[in-house]
């Protein structure tokens, strides 16, 4: 993990001081807050990543960025409005949207259009899917319960990687992580999302927080790919000490589209508050 100078880590603490209230309040009293909150996270990501994938100032650079933000955002609307009914209609938004990002990026190349498209496509899945997974039964808990593995699994590889440093985990990906980092965050994360569970009543094993956290940690990795492709220190310059929302939220979008494709795939829910009890 990087290892920040004191005053930046303190810059660090005040930003996220700030902004997990407004996040946990959102999510606590659901709608219409958590929606708009999303919404807007929405096109917060998708300014930054048109800024990365389609830079310049001509007619198809500025489609291309139109694109690449209004596509996230009106699969967030739609998925707002009654998940359930609307979810397959919002996952055709972020597929064909995402897909017509790739006629103004043509004359750049397969290559630009290729990472256009993926991430354009990636960003608005993993909105959807959010949205999704937080209006089901129970979704306020279980929303917090993935929120408290996220930032365990983030606070864990950052503490352990400051502390035991050693080898590197990817470092022509990402110099500044490490397998200390790595495995601290997969611990803390296990037992985060655990004791999280046992204090709202439900019943969890430490396996799939911890696949929780490799998919967290993945996400991270990715953007670090992505920002080395692009040739960018941060994805924006938004949240002092974090850098833009993306670098925020690249481990929650990641999580979210693993926990929502567990949740898709099994009946009932496999985690916690599909039935309280139920295990993975």
């Amino acid at each position: 993990m990087a290892r920040p100078s004191a005053n930046n880590l303190k810059v660090r603490i005040l930003s996220a001081s700030a902004l997990v209230p407004p996040a946990l309040a959102a999510v606590w009293f659901g709608w219409p807050y958590l929606p708009a909150l999303i919404a807007v996270a929405a096109a917060g990501m998708g300014v930054e990543w048109a800024k990365l994938a389609s830079p310049g100032a001509s007619r198809r650079a500025l489609i291309a960025r139109t694109l690449i933000v209004a596509v996230p955002v009106a699969a967030a609307v739609i998925a707002a409005f009654d998940a359930f009914a609307a979810l397959e209609h919002a996952l055709w938004i972020a597929a064909l949207g995402s897909a017509l990002v790739a006629a103004p990026m043509a004359t750049r190349g397969y290559r630009a259009t290729l990472w256009a498209v993926g991430g354009t496509l990636y960003l608005s899945l993993a909105i959807v899917v959010f949205l999704w997974f937080a209006e089901r039964a129970a979704g306020r808990e279980s929303v917090l319960w993935l929120l408290a593995i996220v930032w365990g699994s983030d606070i864990g590889a950052y503490a352990a990687g400051r502390i035991f440093g050693g080898p590197r985990l990817a470092p022509r990906l990402s110099p500044n992580k490490t397998w200390a980092g790595f495995v601290g965050g997969v611990i803390v994360a296990s037992m985060v999302g655990a004791a999280v569970a046992w204090a709202m009543g439900a019943a969890s094993s430490f396996l799939l927080p911890a696949g929780l956290s490799l998919a967290a940690q993945a996400g991270d990795l990715a953007e670090s790919v992505a920002k080395r492709h692009f040739a960018v220190k941060d994805s924006g310059n938004l949240i002092p000490g974090h850098g833009g929302l993306l670098d925020r939220l690249d481990s929650l979008l990641a999580a979210a589209l693993i926990l929502g494709a567990l949740t898709a795939l099994a009946s009932p829910l496999p985690v916690l508050w599909g039935g309280l009890g139920q295990v993975l």
